[in-house]
């Protein structure tokens, strides 16, 4: 063989292992990686409701305003209750909220948050502890993901898994796994993950930032080797092939 020939030979070789370690080592991330089926932002969720029964004579928020804990969100006139205070059978401080003689109390949010939904309106008559209002509290933006997976990849996952979230304009940001809730079918895990990101806590509930809506999770499964991915691939052809 000539010495041009073999030099050609020799880089030829090079580029052919060259393209062989980018495969590898492509296939190898993608095999550390899983991405979501469907997943959303999800907030804590509370409800107000009134202490007596009696009817709602005034509507001070309304869906999407935001309120902060101690603010009055309804006035509700209950005349059982005027009974009580008459009787001195039970006082303003006992209920912790305020009230006038004349059976009219204020039902108060407890928490910080913004209002997703009101389910009395002026003139509705409200049992005692039925629901009025219900609020999602600020700074509880997590994300609920559902993922499926091998046993294998099931295995990988842990609380503190690290999860890359793309929002819908295209900002990524980086979250942990809290919680893991899984259903096993066929052999796949159907896995339901709770996932926490500082930078989404941190953001006021307005805008793409509202319980919801839709993101992409991608989780970063543990790696049990430098080429894991390759060792998984051949076991699966095993499996496949009945060795």
């Amino acid at each position: 063989m000539t010495w041009p020939n073999r030099i050609r030979l020799f880089f030829g070789l090079l580029v052919v292992l060259a393209i062989v370690a980018v495969c590898t080592i492509a296939f190898n991330q993608r095999q550390l990686r899983a991405e979501s089926a469907s997943a959303s932002i999800v907030s804590q969720e509370y409800s107000v409701g009134s202490i007596y029964a009696g009817t709602v004579t005034e509507q001070l928020v309304r869906a999407g305003d935001t309120v902060k804990a101690g603010d009055t969100l309804f006035l509700v006139h209950s005349p059982l209750l005027a009974r009580d205070l008459a009787s001195e059978s039970i006082t303003e401080s006992d209920l912790g909220v305020p009230v006038d003689p004349d059976g009219t109390l204020a039902v108060t949010s407890s928490v910080d948050g913004t209002v997703s939904e009101v389910f009395a309106p002026v003139g509705d008559f409200a049992q005692s502890g039925e629901v009025l209002a219900a609020i999602d509290r600020a700074q509880t933006l997590t994300v609920e993901a559902e993922f499926t997976l091998t046993s294998r990849d099931y295995g990988r996952m842990s609380d503190g898994t690290i999860v890359d979230l793309l929002l819908p304009d295209d900002r990524s940001i980086r979250g942990i796994v809290t919680e893991i809730d899984v259903e096993t079918v066929d052999g796949l895990a159907t896995s339901t993950v709770t996932i926490e990101s500082a930078a989404l806590k941190a953001q006021s509930l307005e805008g793409l930032y509202r319980p919801g809506t839709p993101v992409r999770a991608t989780l970063h499964l543990r790696d049990d080797g430098p080429l894991s991915g390759v060792s998984d691939m051949l076991r699966d052809f095993r499996e496949q092939v009945g060795l």
